[in-house]
C-alpha cells in the first residue's frame, strides 16, 4: 500500500493542513466511523468505486458519491464507506484554510457531504480527471497545488481576530470563556458579530470549536497508554468533570469510553473506527 502526506507549499502553508494520497488500502471492514476534528476537507477518488455516507444507527446509505466532494466541518461523527483496493486524494484544510478556495461561508456546509462540483464548479471535474492520469503523487500533488493557487481569493480571507483566535484555542484546549472575551475584546468587534465572523470562517462557533479539540485530545492518549485512567485523561484534557467527560466522548465518538477501550482499543488510526 502506498500512503504519503505531503505537506503544502510556502502559498498554501497557511491553509492547507496537509495533501493525503493512498493506493491500495484493503480494509476488513466495509463501514468506518469518522470523528470530528475540526477540519475540512476535498476528497477525490482515483479508483472509480462510488462512495456512500450511511445513516449512524442503522448503517443503511443515505448518500452516494463519486469523483469528488466535499466534507464540511463535521459537529459529530460520521459513518462512511471502506473499500478494498482504494485511491484516493485528499486535500485537508487547515481551520479557518477553506474558505479562500471555496469562497463560501462554511457554516453553511458545515454538518455536510456535498458534491465537490456543487461548491467549485466543473473546474473540479477536470483536476479530478488530471489527478486521475497523473502517473506519480509528485504530479498529483503539482497539479491540486496549481488549483488552489487558481482558486484563491484573498476578499475571502478571515478577519486577523479570527486566525488568532483559532491559534489560541488549538494550543489550550482548556481555553476559557473569560480568555475568548479578551480576544473579542481586542478585535474590536462585539461578542455577536466576532461569533459570526468566526462561524463563517470555521463554520462553527469558538465553543464548539473548543469542544472538537477537547475531544481530538482525548484519542491519542487512549492509544498510547497500556493502563487508562479516565480521571486522568479527564483532567489533562480538560474537563470540569467525569459526567462531563462521559457525555462529550458519546457524543463526538457514539461510545461510552468503557465500550470504546472493549472495541476499539489498539486500533492504529486516531479519528476513524470500523464499525462494520
Amino acid at each position: 500500500m502506498i500512503f504519503e502526506m505531503p505537506r503544502p507549499s510556502a502559498s498554501h502553508n497557511k491553509f492547507v493542513d496537509c495533501f493525503i494520497y493512498f493506493k491500495g488500502y484493503m480494509p476488513e471492514h466495509s463501514i468506518e466511523r469518522v470523528v470530528p476534528d475540526g477540519h475540512v476537507y476535498l476528497i477525490f477518488e482515483l479508483d472509480d468505486l462510488p462512495r456512500s455516507t450511511y445513516d449512524n444507527e442503522t448503517l443503511e446509505p443515505n448518500q452516494y458519491f463519486a469523483k469528488c466532494w466535499v466534507s464540511g466541518l463535521q459537529k459529530n461523527y460520521i459513518s462512511i464507506s471502506a473499500l478494498p483496493y482504494s485511491e484516493m486524494f485528499v486535500i485537508k484544510f487547515k481551520p479557518g484554510g477553506a474558505i479562500p478556495y471555496l469562497h463560501k461561508a462554511l457554516d453553511e456546509i458545515s454538518d455536510s457531504v456535498l458534491s465537490a462540483e456543487q461548491l467549485f464548479g466543473e473546474d473540479v471535474l477536470g483536476l479530478r480527471e488530471e489527478l486521475y492520469s497523473a502517473k506519480t503523487s509528485k504530479e498529483k500533488l503539482e497539479l491540486a497545488e496549481q488549483f488552489l493557487s487558481d482558486r484563491f481569493d484573498s476578499d475571502f480571507l478571515p478577519n486577523d481576530s479570527v486566525y488568532k483566535a483559532i491559534d489560541s484555542i488549538q494550543c489550550d484546549p482548556e481555553f476559557m470563556e473569560t480568555s475568548m472575551m479578551k480576544l473579542i475584546e481586542e478585535s474590536g468587534f462585539s461578542k455577536k458579530h466576532f461569533i459570526d465572523l468566526f462561524k463563517k470562517s470555521v463554520g462553527v462557533t469558538p465553543k464548539y470549536f473548543q469542544r472538537i479539540l477537547r475531544f481530538n485530545c482525548i484519542l491519542p492518549k487512549v492509544q498510547k497508554q497500556a493502563d487508562i485512567s479516565w480521571p486522568q485523561i479527564s483532567a489533562e484534557c480538560g474537563f470540569y468533570d467525569q459526567a462531563h467527560f462521559i457525555r462529550e466522548f458519546r457524543q463526538f465518538s457514539g461510545y461510552n469510553p468503557e465500550s470504546f477501550l472493549t472495541e476499539q482499543k489498539g486500533h492504529g488510526e486516531v479519528n476513524f473506527f470500523p464499525v462494520a
